[in-house]
């Protein structure tokens, strides 16, 4: 826009602030809405926050109050990839595990959460706090990730030494599992 340099410029200049009024006037509603959610998602976690196919490290695994935090998707301490995101509960499919973000009794995030193990990392697991990260000379580390095949889910391409097996439907994926020691 080229202002005059006589003054005329200044009511070209009012335009646009009288057209963001007007906007502002006939979209009012969804303007509200928008921060709505804008106040929403700042009283969300950085984990709660995450989108498809961001990952997640547990720090601290709880039933009650887990400490988690958002990590490369590259590094053996990125435990889960969020594989599907909802505002309310939601059944996850049977190899995901759910991770549930209340605020004053109301869900304000639901994570389906896929594992996202690494080969050769270790890992803790617990019947009710899911899986961590473990070094594996530590006596937390209840496993050990000897194999890991993307784009299958067959339980067959582990060898002998595996004593365990993961798959996963969505993404196809395969982990073979051993002792942490091994």
């Amino acid at each position: 826009m080229q202002v005059n340099p006589r003054g005329a410029g200044r009511s070209i200049r009012l335009v646009p602030a009288v057209l963001a009024v007007f906007a502002l006037a006939l979209t009012g509603c969804s303007i509200v809405e928008k921060g709505a959610d804008v106040v929403k998602d700042a009283s969300k976690s950085d984990t709660a926050r995450a989108k498809v196919g961001d990952c997640i490290n547990v720090l601290k695994g709880s039933m009650i109050d887990s400490k988690t935090e958002p990590a490369d998707c590259a590094s053996e301490k990125a435990v889960y990839k969020v594989a599907q995101v909802f505002d309310t509960k939601a059944d996850c499919a049977a190899d995901y595990t759910s991770y549930e973000e209340t605020l004053n009794g109301g869900t304000t995030a639901f994570l389906c959460l896929a594992p996202n193990f690494k080969q050769g990392a270790c890992y803790h697991e617990s019947s009710l706090t899911g899986y961590q990260f473990a070094d594996c000379a530590s006596s937390e580390a209840s496993f050990r990730v000897l194999t890991r095949v993307d784009g299958e889910a067959d339980e067959n391409l582990c060898g002998s030494e595996a004593n365990s097996v993961i798959t996963l439907a969505d993404p196809k994926t395969t982990f073979c599992l051993g002792s942490p020691k091994g």
